[in-house]
């Protein structure tokens, strides 16, 4: 402990006197640099990749918290990505500045000590690094937007609305979708350029009962709007809806994505039907690639509302479901009355479950095979004030009879990973590749 100290009042005096340079740092600076605070911060940093670029780059992700290398029960997962589109790089750089504010002040600051020792926090600066390397210094182009094969990131994720089982997934997403398998993610916030809002689901639409006066509302709406307001109000000017001169008004500095523009294999949509985890769009800058003078205005800009959205990690309920023996149980079905998910939110490998509300009473219902389906009516306090959602844990009671847990669309227990780029289907003729492909997945359901 006493070592850890040291090295944290070094790093800290370091960083107050020198502090990250204000700059667009290139992959290998900002590799070295990620890989020195995790050298100099081992008790609460772990740097690992979640995969490669086309090119061979690596996606670095810095974990920050009191237990940076395991998950714990009861601490929410949160995770901010930047770069997704290589020329938007100011989402880069104010990634890495949080990365030097949280452990420069980590012990010394009360809110970034409560932020750490409540939550761990996932940093990927950049998911496009061969995009920023061929990106030029220009406000509104589009030179290094996609990845190395000309693809929009983007765009490339599986959708809810529309089938993409014969879109190849890019070495990027594909990444980021095994990321997503790994850890259970509750919130999460993915930073591009371009305009000055906040972004919230639904992207997409299929004109279905989620159309509602051009806008594509998902059921957890109130919640999403509510994130959207914490970002765009503790934001010095994203509130005021017109900070760039030729953007349409956002009023409040929000938009729901669709009534923005459709926008088809999202990220943020993936995130949530699939992954559990609510995440934002956020807009941090009218230049795409502004010079380096006004890079420091606007780190100040977006600084308070980076620290604000962490903390609304802590908002709803989270618990863990148990059998009747008392042991954890995976995929257990946790409901909320009147939020019928596409995809129902399940326990995760610990029997953990996470439902982010708003404050106010809710009747909660779980479901698992083998046991009784259990109601319970909870109240809902504020939890980002205290660092802690409401804890609320369950447990079942063994039935006799056959379970009434909720079935679960294929959709969601088979999510579509596209073509691999390790596919072999030259090895096979295609209607033989396609059989057994097809006799594979039908097993793993039996199985499932």
């Amino acid at each position: 402990m006493f070592v850890f100290t040291l090295c944290l009042f070094l790093w800290s005096w370091l960083s107050s006197i020198h502090g990250l340079e204000f700059g667009y740092h290139n992959s290998m600076e900002m590799e070295q640099y990620l890989k020195d605070i995790n050298r100099t911060l081992p008790d609460i940093t772990h740097l690992h990749s979640i995969g490669q670029s086309v090119e061979g780059r690596e996606l670095w992700v810095l974990i920050l918290g009191q237990h940076p290398r395991e998950h714990r029960t009861g601490i929410p997962e949160f995770k901010y990505v930047g770069n997704m589109h290589g020329n938007e790089a100011v989402g880069r750089v104010l990634l890495l500045q949080l990365i030097d504010y949280l452990t420069s002040r980590y012990l010394s600051d009360p809110l970034v000590t409560r932020l750490l020792n409540s939550s761990r926090v996932h940093i990927l600066p950049s998911m496009n690094p061969d995009g920023f390397e061929s990106s030029a210094r220009e406000c509104m182009y589009t030179k290094g937007r996609y990845n190395k094969n000309g693809v929009d990131l983007n765009r490339n994720f599986p959708d809810a609305f529309e089938s993409t089982t014969d879109q190849k997934r890019e070495k990027e997403v594909r990444a980021v979708m095994d990321w997503l398998q790994t850890e259970s993610f509750v919130l999460s916030a993915n930073l591009h350029g371009g305009a000055v809002v906040a972004s919230y689901p639904y992207d997409n639409s299929n004109r279905g009962s989620e159309l509602q006066g051009g806008l594509s509302i998902s059921p957890d709406d109130d919640v999403f709007v509510h994130l959207a307001k914490t970002y765009s109000y503790s934001h010095s000017e994203m509130h005021s809806g017109n900070s760039c001169y030729d953007s349409q008004d956002f009023s409040h500095g929000i938009t729901n994505g669709y009534h923005w523009y459709p926008l088809p294999g999202g990220m943020q949509d993936y995130n949530y039907v699939w992954a559990q985890c609510l995440e934002l769009t956020l807009e941090i800058s009218c230049c795409k690639y502004p010079p380096e003078a006004q890079l420091p205005g606007l780190w100040a800009a977006n600084k308070p509302a980076l620290l604000a959205y962490m903390q609304q990690v802590h908002l709803g309920v989270k618990g863990v479901v148990m059998d009747s023996y008392g042991k954890p149980v995976q995929n257990a079905v946790v409901e909320v009355a009147g939020r019928r998910n596409v995809c129902p939110f399940r326990t995760d490998r610990n029997g953990e479950y996470y439902r982010l509300l708003l404050p106010g009473n809710y009747t909660i219902k779980v479901t698992y095979p083998g046991h009784k389906t259990l109601t319970h009516t909870i109240r809902v306090p504020y939890g980002p004030d205290a660092f802690s959602a409401l804890t609320h844990n369950v447990l079942l009671q063994h039935s006799d009879y056959s379970s009434t847990a909720t079935q679960l669309p294929q959709s969601c227990t088979t999510p579509d990973l596209g073509i691999q780029e390790s596919d072999s289907a030259t090895l096979l003729p295609p209607s033989v590749f396609t059989a057994l492909t097809l006799f594979l997945l039908q097993r793993l359901l039996m199985l499932s």
